[in-house]
């Protein structure tokens, strides 16, 4: 399918829900967002590019009335301030993690929420979009492996340990079951995520990922990387308590045929699930999976619409 054919069925779908996206459609169809201005995850915001004639105004949350806010507090695991944005005033949570190089603003700026908006008013869906520290983990060539795969350990840590309690907090629910989501290596996060901690994690949203992080590793390998490596610890996974915790969970590992996708990383983590019984969705959207956010915003309006 067609890229412009693809955000026009979206647009008609939103429209459809009571709120305007003809103006991001149209703006996809002309060109003047690119993807190089909406570039996997290198912007936090859109950027228009405005054409002589034309008058633009962004506007990447469609509802002012819409819960949003945003907290921030420092992480001892990883030495900084991490901040939570949270859209939405009460829901199912899910997760975002961002891609290789955005941050909790990005789903916003990617319009991922705006998509989502719909959902988000009828008090289907609680978003919370958090940090990462990719550029300190795995994509810090100027670090020692053993320090890239120790920082991914801390980043778990810090998931586990400070967001899920906050995220339990906000929804007054102790335990409460949270879904992930994520997209390129934000969907190796999402994965890995629910992999680790099923008995909080019970649905992911895996789109258009990497499993298998070895070439951040310069050839090393450790426990940490080890036991943050889908594709190898999973491979091994026999533990009763963690098969009967994934029994219960909702696996979507997401790819397709479209620009710029690699589905082979994704076939690949499935199959490895599939050698240890492990009940999962291989979704491949064919030429609606492509490697870029309007695929991804239909693929998610989609998801949403048929499980909350």
């Amino acid at each position: 399918m067609q890229l412009a054919e693809l955000l026009q069925q979206l647009g008609h779908k939103i429209a459809a829900a009571g709120h305007d996206w003809a103006s991001y459609v149209r703006w996809r169809q002309l060109g003047i967002l690119t993807r190089r201005s909406l570039g996997e995850g290198g912007s936090t915001r859109l950027h228009a590019i405005v054409t002589p004639g034309l008058r633009i105004t962004v506007n990447p949350v469609s509802s002012h009335g819409m819960h949003r806010d945003h907290q921030r507090w420092y992480s001892h695991r990883l030495n900084r301030d991490m901040g939570v944005a949270v859209y939405g005033n009460y829901g199912a949570p899910i997760l975002a993690f961002p891609t290789s190089c955005g941050d909790e603003w990005e789903m916003e700026g990617q319009g991922m929420i705006r998509t989502l908006t719909p959902y988000l008013e009828q008090g289907r869906i609680r978003i919370f979009c958090i940090n990462s520290v990719n550029s300190d983990s795995f994509q810090n060539k100027g670090a020692h492996p053993f320090h890239r795969s120790w920082m991914q350990a801390q980043y778990d840590a810090y998931v586990a340990n400070e967001v899920f309690p906050f995220i339990d907090s906000q929804c007054q629910t102790p335990g409460i079951g949270i879904a992930t989501l994520g997209a390129s290596l934000g969907a190796y996060h999402a994965a890995n995520t629910l992999f680790k901690h099923p008995d909080h994690v019970k649905r992911c949203y895996a789109l258009s990922g990497i499993y298998d992080m070895r070439d951040s590793m310069d050839r090393m390998y450790d426990d940490n990387f080890y036991f943050n490596n889908p594709i190898d610890y999973m491979a091994n996974q026999s533990d009763p308590w963690f098969l009967h915790q994934y029994a219960s969970c909702d696996i979507r590992l997401v790819t397709g045929c479209g620009p710029w996708e690699n589905s082979g990383p994704t076939y690949r983590m499935s199959e490895v699930l599939a050698s240890r019984g492990i009940a999962h969705h291989l979704d491949d959207w064919g030429p609606e999976g492509g490697h870029e956010w309007p695929y991804w915003h239909h693929q998610m309006w989609e998801y949403v619409g048929a499980h909350y």
